[in-house]
């Protein structure tokens, strides 16, 4: 185990230095690979290359540009279905993973019949399908999380499931990891879930860049992807995988230029393509869809089971320093939301400082005082309510009050108006990240330790306004 730990070491830390030298030269720490990966420096001089060696047009059009256009596309589709084993499956790509998702919200079909499930940890672009699904006179529910360790209950989830059995297309969404906490939610729920006659939508946009999604093992019927969390580039092309078996279960309700073989004005009627097209509005992406090819190629070389390997290296590596962080009174500098462990989680952590007498330090001033130390991180709630709501006891009746009493309202509106904390710092690592970088950040910590938020005038107004409960 040490050996292949060494030599994994010795294999990232020479990819660093190929690929991702700039990260150096620069002195940044990265650190929020969760909200979009760094690319390698090999995939856009491919990619450069790429675009300068051939004369590439719409892929609508018949000439020889556009006919080249549509074959780069066919591979860059066929390499990522490979890439995932997915051979049951429909790729049709979006302009993100929101989109992907919206596609499934919007096509559904959902009625007053139907029933949406939804795990209390997803993303905002998931948790918005409920609209579409009320919209249409459905039902929806959340199964909620442990407060422990940001895990689904499970006990409550299998209640849910085994609930609405006079319900029809109902439809079960989660995230195969969260993008808040990086607890990774388990793969064996979508088997489960279908022989109780749920469709599956599994949100793989914060899974798939460190960890292996088998589409011949694992078979959600849509799972959502971006390709800029996966390796960095191109940004603005994401992807909905749709299984071939419940693909005509999406009803489009409309349609627009590259999605029809037929319309007509006269007459109030049209024909929508019968595959992954229909889907596809507009004209796609045609000269960024081919750098996918280049970005699975580098995925594959470094090895996803390497890469996922490495991940619980630096994790553990960080969660025991993380741990170690305490003032000379024992009480803790850092509060980690969910596993301090490796298993069952990525690379994304959650956590929030905390002074000699527990205040919270405020997230503006942690976000500051990294930036002025080139460390980048996030703050904030990362489009993830309900994790943040369980984090920080946020109660039903409080949300209530402050949703009904209002027109409009933010983040810090919200904070006055309940006078309790919310958000945290998110700081998530990826295939680039090195045992520097995390030092890096650990001595950056260290600089809070045996300090009173209190002492600093600045930092105390800003504390103010926030409370932990």
């Amino acid at each position: 185990m040490e050996t292949e730990k060494l030599n994994r070491d010795i294999f990232f830390n020479r990819l660093r230095k190929q690929e991702f030298v700039r990260l150096d030269k620069s002195g940044e720490v990265y650190l929020d690979y969760t909200a979009g990966n760094i690319y390698p420096q090999s995939l856009v001089e491919r990619h450069y290359r790429f675009l300068q060696n051939a004369v590439y047009g719409n892929p609508h059009s018949n000439n020889a540009a556009s006919q080249l256009s549509g074959k780069k596309i066919g591979e860059a589709r066929k390499r990522l279905l490979d890439f995932f084993n997915a051979t049951d499956y429909h790729c049709i790509f979006t302009a993100n993973a929101s989109a992907a998702l919206q596609i499934v919200g919007e096509c559904y079909p959902f009625c007053s019949e139907s029933f949406l499930l939804l795990t209390a940890d997803n993303h905002n672009s998931v948790n918005g399908i409920r609209e579409y699904c009320r919209g249409k006179g459905g039902n929806y529910c959340y199964s909620p999380i442990n407060y422990g360790d940001l895990s689904v209950n499970e006990a409550a989830l299998n209640k849910q499931l085994q609930s609405y059995g006079d319900k029809k297309n109902k439809l079960f969404a989660y995230p195969a990891q969260s993008n808040a906490s990086g607890v990774q939610h388990s793969l064996e729920w979508v088997e489960k879930t279908q022989q109780q006659g749920w469709d599956v939508l599994l949100d793989a946009a914060a899974f798939v860049p460190t960890s292996k999604l088998d589409l011949s093992v694992t078979t959600p019927d849509f799972v959502s992807l971006s390709f800029y969390k996966m390796f960095g580039y191109p940004t603005g092309i994401g992807c909905l995988l749709v299984k071939k078996s419940v693909f005509n279960k999406l009803k489009k309700p409309s349609f627009a230029g590259g999605t029809i073989t037929l319309s007509a004005v006269k007459y109030s009627s049209y024909f929508l393509k019968p595959d992954h097209e229909k889907f596809e509005n507009g004209t796609v992406n045609y000269l960024d869809i081919p750098a996918i090819t280049h970005g699975l190629n580098f995925i594959t070389a470094a090895g996803i089971d390497n890469i996922n390997s490495r991940i619980k290296d630096l994790s553990f590596l960080l969660l025991s320093n993380l741990q170690k962080l305490q003032h000379n009174n024992g009480l803790s500098l850092i509060k980690l939301y969910g596993p301090a462990h490796t298993q069952n989680r990525g690379g994304t952590f959650l956590l929030n400082f905390f002074d000699t007498n527990m205040q919270p330090y405020p997230l503006q001033y942690i976000e500051q005082l990294a930036s002025e130390n080139k460390i980048a991180l996030r703050t904030g709630c990362f489009c993830n309510p309900g994790i943040d709501e369980m984090k920080h006891c946020v109660l039903a009746d409080d949300l209530e009050k402050y949703f009904t009493g209002r027109a409009h309202g933010d983040y810090d509106d919200y904070i006055n108006f309940t006078g309790k904390m919310r958000g945290a710092v998110r700081i998530s690592i990826g295939l680039a990240t090195t045992t520097t970088d995390i030092a890096k950040f650990i001595r950056f910590a260290k600089t809070l330790l045996n300090k009173s938020v209190a002492q600093n005038n600045e930092l105390a107004l800003a504390a103010a306004a926030v409370q932990l409960v």
